[in-house]
């Protein structure tokens, strides 16, 4: 199979500090998987160059392992987390947050992936897709959204 990419950028109305600690926190990517999928967080490290992410993603009855390492890990600006194993022959998401102004944050998501050939592809591929990835998107997009916009800040 051929590798791919996908981009998705959306604002939030919260200052830069406030998006990149909600994208810090070891929770995030709990709260940021979408129903019906549900994650079994195995080991989550604290976010940190080197950390690891063991999870598994349960699309109803079907488990998917996955474990993540992060690097590229910045404070405010983000992080690059990279398939080590699970179901992708490749798969490296980056993170990017950049303030628009005092009160608002543009997150920037990067994904390259490359599917595994044959049966193993087939059905990654039916989960990972470009609309699948979109879809996933919005819904993080919405959940970031409604957990820092209008929130009082210190």
């Amino acid at each position: 199979m051929t590798p791919q990419s996908f981009d998705f950028t959306f604002t939030v109305r919260a200052p830069l500090a406030a998006v990149a600690e909600f994208h810090h926190d070891t929770r995030a990517l709990t709260r940021l998987t979408p129903p019906p999928i549900f994650v079994q967080l195995r080991r989550v490290e604290p976010l940190a160059e080197g950390s690891v992410a063991d999870f598994t993603l349960w699309f109803g009855p079907w488990p998917i392992r996955w474990m993540a390492v992060h690097s590229g890990v910045d404070s405010l600006h983000g992080f690059t987390d990279a398939q080590r194993s699970g179901p992708m022959k490749f798969w490296r998401h980056t993170h990017r947050f950049d303030a628009v102004d005092a009160h608002a944050t543009r997150v920037s998501e990067h994904i390259e992936y490359e599917h595994h050939p044959g049966w193993r592809g087939l059905f990654s591929s039916l989960l990972f897709n470009p609309l699948a990835l979109r879809l996933l998107f919005l819904y993080r997009g919405l959940v970031t959204r409604l957990a820092l916009q209008n929130k009082p800040r210190p």
